[in-house]
């Protein structure tokens, strides 16, 4: 399968998505904590109002779906997100452009959420940048696939970690599952999509790249609509 492939930036270019996901990440964490005043999460409102709970009703409050991947419930729980993030992230944002590598980090982010209320049995709150980050994995999966390199490594990197969320307790499963699959997909709007619905000769690099954002822009909504169709009716 012939096609294009999104041009590769300059390696030593600064992963400034990355570095801006993770302020991001450690400022809302602070900010927690500070309102808290100790590690009692719940007794911050912007803890409350951003954890996504499914199984107790969802009252319209959508933009959880989003705002629980920038909550950590500890030191820890961050810590170990933030520097998976760092280890991941900062090449493949450098292959991908800063645009694209958001958009597949925020879809990701999104299908794991929506994969939580429509697959999560129980009542349960959920936090934490870790949907997005197998979201991630997914991507560069894709990635390497599509240029033909080794895939073993990060196989297994993805097996240990899908071992890890179903035998440690308090891990969410759906969520990780939800962000791998749709961070896979995302990267194959991109890197896939285009040759399957353009022909050679329309393969300009406008038409590669609108042919992407569509099939990002797609990939949202269908999160979205799966987390707050199940939303509606729990």
């Amino acid at each position: 399968m012939s096609g294009p492939v999104p041009a590769v930036a300059a390696m030593n270019a600064k992963p400034v998505v990355t570095y801006g996901l993770i302020a991001a990440n450690v400022i809302v964490f602070v900010a927690v904590l500070l309102q808290a005043g100790g590690t009692t999460l719940y007794l911050s409102s912007i803890y409350r109002e951003g954890v996504l709970i499914n199984g107790a009703g969802f009252d319209d409050q959508y933009w959880r779906l989003l705002t629980s991947g920038f909550l950590h419930q500890s030191v820890p729980h961050l810590a170990i997100n933030m520097f998976s993030l760092y280890i991941i992230g900062a090449d493949l944002e450098r292959v991908l452009g800063r645009g694209r590598y958001l958009a597949i980090y925020l879809v990701s982010l999104l299908g794991g959420s929506a994969a939580v209320m429509a697959l999560q049995s129980g009542v349960a709150a959920t936090a934490g940048a870790s949907g997005a980050i197998y979201g991630l994995m997914g991507a560069l999966l894709i990635l390497l696939l599509r240029l033909k390199a080794p895939v073993q490594t990060v196989l297994g990197v993805i097996a240990v970690n899908l071992v890890i969320s179903v035998t440690i307790p308090n891990i969410s499963l759906w969520g990780h599952v939800g962000g791998l699959t749709f961070g896979a997909a995302a990267a194959a709007v991109i890197l896939w999509l285009p040759v399957q619905v353009l022909s050679p000769e329309k393969r300009t690099q406008a038409a590669v790249s609108r042919v992407g954002w569509y099939g990002l822009a797609a990939l949202a909504v269908l999160a979205i609509a799966i987390g707050t169709g199940i939303g509606a009716v729990s």
